[in-house]
């Protein structure tokens, strides 16, 4: 328990931190070549994938086994060891992940979609009470209709100190592969990139299997 409720705080933090982080990343490193997956196994999003930036390509790092570090907002909590995760980032203040679990059973997938869609509806009050110098709101933006469904929600953050972000994060599900994605840049909603979000979405899930 102790562990989760560090990674919800750390999680905060992040928020206004990664637009920073990801204009660092994007200078220090290389874009990495996706690996061909083996049979069976999900495939994740190619940075060409995502919604466009005016100004930059995106770039990506390697599929990784295991939770992301630091744990992402709203959904970190519920995340287990058999994730595997894929980071993105421009050269600007944009930057995305992508989350996949593989379950044992479809309804244990389906269940653990559930979750997560309830952490995302709760998300903003959540971090609100963990810390008080961020002030969140947040959308839900729908249901998408690919395999067994995904959804869509906005999360809105702004700190006492002055940063302001935006993420949009989906849940979506094929059998009993489940898959987060979620986008954020320095801004608000005005700025969030729904439509394009959602045509990535739903490429993500299509290529799960």
């Amino acid at each position: 328990m102790q562990v989760r409720n560090r990674g919800i705080r750390t999680t905060v933090a992040a928020l206004a931190a990664l637009s920073a982080v990801a204009g660092v990343t994007a200078a220090a490193l290389p874009a990495a070549a996706a690996t061909a997956p083996a049979s069976g196994t999900p495939r994740f999003l190619e940075p060409a994938e995502l919604p466009p930036h005016p100004t930059s390509p995106w770039y990506a790092g390697p599929v990784t086994a295991g939770q992301p570090d630091p744990l992402p907002a709203c959904v970190g909590d519920a995340l287990p060891s058999i994730a595997s995760h894929r980071s993105y980032w421009t050269e600007y203040d944009t930057n995305a992940q992508q989350i996949t679990v593989v379950e044992r059973s479809e309804q244990r997938a389906k269940d653990f979609a559930a979750l997560l869609r309830k952490d995302l509806a709760g998300c903003a009050k959540k971090l609100m009470q963990q810390d008080p110098d961020i002030t969140a709101t947040q959308k839900n933006y729908g249901r998408l209709d690919v395999e067994e469904g995904a959804h869509v929600y906005g999360l809105h953050t702004a700190s006492a100190w002055g940063s302001s972000d935006i993420n949009l994060f989906s849940v979506g599900r094929d059998g009993t592969t489940v898959t987060v994605v979620r986008w954020g840049q320095m801004g608000t909603f005005q700025h969030a990139q729904v439509s394009d979000f959602k045509a990535t979405t739903v490429t993500a899930v299509n290529k799960l299997y």
